[in-house]
C-alpha cells in the first residue's frame, strides 16, 4: 500500500478538507480526492462521510486512523534517523513567532543555527496573528504571553518583565511621573490589542495591585513601532525587557516607576515553544528547541543593570 496515500489520509482526517490538505501538501484538490477514493477502494471501506461543509471520519475510518497513525509516525521517525546517519541533519523546519520577537531575538539566533546546521532549511513566519500550527504545517511556534492554554505540546523558553520607559528628554516638556497614577496626565503609547491599550497593571512592594486607566493618543499594531515612537519622545510606553535592553544600556531610553512591578496583561509573561502533539518529536525540531534554550539562557536580556537608581 502506498505510504504517501496513507499520509494524505492522515492530513485529510486532521484538517477535515480536501482543499486545506491540498494547500498544505501543495497538490491539486482533485489529486487529494482521488488518493482518498483509491485508498477506500483498496481497503473496501468508506473512510469519510462527505458533506458540503466538512469531511467527517466514519467509525471504520476513525478505527483505521487510530491504528495506522502510530505506524506512520514511527516510519517518519525511522526515516529521520536514517537521514541523520547517512547525511547529517536535513529537512525543512517551519517556525513562527511575533514580528518584534522575531526581529529582536529569534532571527540572530537562527542565523547562528544555520551556520551549525547548514543542511536544515529554515522557514520563518513573522506575524502577530496566532497561526494554526497544525493547519499551516508549522513545526515550532514561539508564542508570547501568559501560560498558553493549548492542545499543543509546550515548553517555556523565556520569562520576561515589562517596564515603563520614555526617552531621556521626555520630561523636559512633560510632568514628572513618580507613581502609576501620574500616567493619567500623559498620552501613553500602546500596543493595539484589546487587553493592552486602555489599562496597565502595577504591583508595589507589598504586592498591592493597581489598575491604571491610561490615556493614549497613539496606538500601534507592532511593538517595535511602539518602541520607535517612545525613542522619538512621543510618550511613555510599556515594553518587554528583551526589547529595550540595548536602548536602556545605550541611554536612548530610561525606565521609570522601577519601584513597581509592571505588566500589560499578566505578571507571568513568557515566551513558549509550542509544537504539534504527536508520538515523536522530529530530531530537527528537538535540536532547534535545545539550541534556542541554550542560547537564550546565555543571553543577558534583563534591564536591571541599566535601570535608573
Amino acid at each position: 500500500m502506498n505510504i504517501d496515500a496513507l499520509k494524505v489520509f492522515l492530513e485529510v482526517a486532521l484538517l477535515g478538507s480536501f482543499a486545506a490538505t491540498a494547500r498544505k501538501l501543495q497538490q491539486d484538490p482533485s489529486s487529494v480526492s482521488r488518493s482518498i477514493a483509491t485508498l477506500e477502494e483498496e481497503l473496501g471501506i468508506r473512510l469519510f462521510q462527505r458533506s458540503t461543509r466538512r469531511l467527517e471520519l466514519t467509525e471504520a475510518g476513525e478505527i483505521y486512523l487510530n491504528r495506522i497513525k502510530p505506524l506512520i509516525d514511527e516510519f517518519d521517525h525511522a526515516l529521520d534517523d536514517a537521514h541523520q546517519v547517512s547525511s547529517g541533519l536535513v529537512g525543512t523546519l517551519k517556525i513562527t513567532t511575533s514580528v518584534s520577537f522575531g526581529q529582536a531575538i529569534l532571527l540572530p539566533l537562527l542565523i547562528e543555527f544555520k551556520k551549525q546546521y547548514p543542511n536544515i532549511k529554515l522557514e520563518l513566519l513573522l506575524t502577530d496573528a496566532v497561526l494554526d500550527v497544525v493547519a499551516e504545517g508549522i513545526d515550532l511556534s514561539c508564542r508570547l504571553g501568559p501560560a498558553v492554554d493549548s492542545d499543543l505540546i509546550g515548553t517555556s523558553l523565556l520569562k520576561y518583565h515589562y517596564h515603563v520607559c520614555v526617552s531621556p528628554d521626555y520630561f523636559d516638556s512633560h510632568p514628572v511621573i513618580e507613581t502609576p497614577d501620574d500616567l493619567r496626565q500623559h498620552q501613553c503609547l500602546v500596543f493595539n490589542l484589546p487587553d493592552m491599550h486602555s489599562q496597565w497593571l502595577f504591583k508595589d512592594n507589598n504586592s498591592q495591585l493597581m489598575q491604571v486607566d491610561i490615556q493614549s493618543g497613539f496606538s500601534i499594531s507592532n511593538a517595535m513601532a511602539v518602541k520607535q515612537a517612545a525613542l522619538s519622545g512621543m510618550g511613555p510606553a510599556m515594553l518587554a525587557d528583551w526589547m529595550i535592553r540595548d536602548d536602556i544600556k545605550a541611554g536612548r531610553l530610561i525606565t521609570i516607576l522601577d519601584q513597581y512591578e509592571a505588566a500589560a496583561q499578566d505578571f507571568n509573561s513568557g515566551v513558549w515553544l509550542l509544537y504539534p502533539s504527536r508520538q515523536f518529536l522530529p530530531n530537527k525540531t528537538r535540536i532547534m528547541i535545545d539550541f534556542l534554550k541554550q542560547n537564550i539562557d546565555a543571553m543577558d536580556l534583563s534591564t536591571q543593570t541599566y535601570q535608573r537608581s
